[in-house]
């Protein structure tokens, strides 16, 4: 009955699938990549499929990275900032007064992605926001990816 399940998250597509989930939940969309990188990194689903850990944490990072880098690109179609008539939130707050380094923090729920949509609006470098959204990705996947071998 749930075949068509198996064969098209086990099979050669769960890459893509991997990617794609991971793209979507880094934006304002919903994608579990969470739940979907756990059930792949699962040790009973590894010792039946033959499902690359190195290749699936390629691809969750790159598609959750892309996915903060639209969401920042989204942040810089927005007017630019002006400082006055301005009703400062938790998130612009916290990125105001970090700065960049407020990217690390990208892979938190939620308020992770308002900083990659404040960081465009605020216009951060886009080759450093890259880096620091990268890194906090691959922060958040390597976690996921340690918990899973337990």
């Amino acid at each position: 009955m749930l075949d068509w399940l198996t064969d098209g998250l086990l099979g050669s597509n769960s890459l893509w699938i991997m990617f794609s989930s991971a793209f979507l939940s880094a934006t304002v969309l919903p994608g579990n990549s969470e739940i979907i990188f756990l059930f792949l990194t699962a040790p009973f689903i590894g010792a039946v499929f033959s499902i690359d850990l190195f290749e699936l944490l390629v691809a969750a990072v790159l598609g959750n990275t892309l996915g903060g880098m639209t969401t920042y690109m989204i942040g810089r179609w927005f007017p630019k900032l002006e400082q006055k008539n301005l009703q400062h939130s938790w998130a612009l707050n916290n990125i105001q007064r970090y700065g960049i380094w407020t990217l690390l923090l990208s892979w938190l729920p939620i308020v992770g992605d308002a900083f990659c949509a404040m960081a465009g609006w605020l216009r951060f470098n886009w080759l450093k926001s890259l880096l620091l959204i990268m890194i906090g990705k691959l922060f958040r996947y390597t976690l996921l990816l340690l918990i899973s071998q337990i």
